[in-house]
């Protein structure tokens, strides 16, 4: 079979869409050598590359498509996948080529999250209304939705009206690095190479509003005579980054919360957080929070899991898919839960080692294998 893949976010997407989509295509060529895969990359990168003889990259042939790069993946990707021969071709976040049901090739598209759709506020509206035409648009015309979650599924069902038939749930999976322990050693290297104190609490992802810190900060807050431990922050935000820390400023918690980009790391060195280094400093914390007041998937928690780290998340959409009986499950509105979830992993060091442990077998459901597997199951339905 040949199958083509949506590369633009493989090539040069560092956050969660890019992870996801360079994990599938590796996945895939990985486990299931005998089909042929094609990555439309709309212009080359210097960030990421592929190497397998599984794997062909196809980048844009017209002058006008070189130098529109939008225009060729909306209108000239479908051309290609005929010109090719491609069987196939999976949309790996939330958008597929115009015309490709027309043409006859058999597509998927992979959805993450709603997010335009539920907190439409939240983002600039032009952003917001380019997102939902093309999301309302892969999920009327692919053969196949791929959810990341259950909650996902249910959102596409909810605000598109998508038959439950048309739907598969199949679950992330999170870089293997996370799950090898490290040594000491290399403990004390990362901490020396980010300025990390001895012992830290953990917040992992974009500073925006629905992830919520502003409230983790509340709750350090509250518990500043009980848990004397910080709270390091591995992320970047814009306005409600600098909301975050007008609130720190004004209640001199300066030491208690540790804005990763604001110390040496800020420097940028080469490798600067890094796959390696992230899963050291998820091993070198105490407990990971993440309150979010809405996921798809939420893969820093996947993260933690596998790396041990107990783990303090949200009661809401998919939080409890991913986790289990692994967690200490908060409401995210409530600063007086996040901070008793907080006290407690600080002060119950036995529940801190269950939570870990369960978390470890949990996040064996979440293999790349096991998602590489879903994700074919799909393919063969179509195919």
């Amino acid at each position: 079979m040949k199958i083509g893949f949506d590369a633009k976010r493989a090539y040069h997407n560092a956050t969660g869409l890019g992870y996801y989509s360079r994990t599938i295509i590796q996945s895939m060529s990985e486990f299931y050598p005998e089909h042929q895969y094609f990555l439309f990359n709309p212009k080359a990168s210097d960030q990421f590359s592929f190497k397998s003889d599984h794997l062909v990259e196809i980048r844009p042939r017209k002058f006008l498509h070189k130098w529109i790069t939008p225009l060729w993946r909306t209108f000239g990707i479908t051309p290609e996948l005929k010109r090719l021969g491609i069987d196939l071709y999976h949309g790996l976040s939330h958008e597929i080529p115009a015309g490709i049901r027309s043409a006859g090739i058999r597509s998927v598209v992979t959805i993450h999250d709603l997010m335009p759709e539920r907190f439409p506020e939240q983002y600039h509206a032009l952003d917001a209304y380019t997102y939902k035409k093309k999301t309302r648009y892969a999920c009327e015309q692919a053969d196949k939705i791929i959810c990341v979650s259950r909650q996902t599924q249910e959102d596409v069902m909810e605000f598109y009206g998508v038959d439950e038939s048309r739907t598969s749930v199949c679950y992330e999976s999170c870089d293997p690095v996370f799950g090898i322990p490290v040594s000491e050693e290399e403990k004390n290297r990362v901490s020396d190479l980010y300025c990390l104190p001895d012992r830290f609490f953990l917040s992992v992802g974009s500073v925006i509003e629905r992830k919520n810190l502003l409230n983790t900060c509340k709750a350090f807050l509250q518990l500043k005579d009980k848990v004397d431990l910080p709270l390091v922050v591995v992320g970047s935000g814009g306005e409600y980054q600098e909301k975050v820390k007008d609130f720190i400023l004004r209640n001199g918690m300066e030491d208690r919360v540790i804005f990763l980009s604001s110390r040496r790391a800020g420097e940028k060195f080469p490798g600067f957080l890094c796959p390696n280094d992230l899963a050291v400093i998820y091993q070198s914390a105490v407990a990971l929070i993440y309150p979010s007041l809405f996921e798809g998937f939420g893969l820093p928690v996947l993260e933690a899991l596998n790396s041990r780290l107990p783990v303090i998340t949200s009661c809401r959409s998919s939080m409890s898919e991913i986790t289990g009986e692994a967690a200490l499950l908060v409401e995210p509105g409530s600063v007086d839960e996040i901070a008793d979830a907080i006290e407690r992993i600080y002060t119950d060091t036995p529940l801190a080692l269950s939570l870990a442990e369960k978390g470890l077998t949990h996040a064996r459901l979440f293999t790349g294998r096991l998602c590489a597997e879903n994700v074919m199951r799909v393919y063969q339905e179509l195919w």
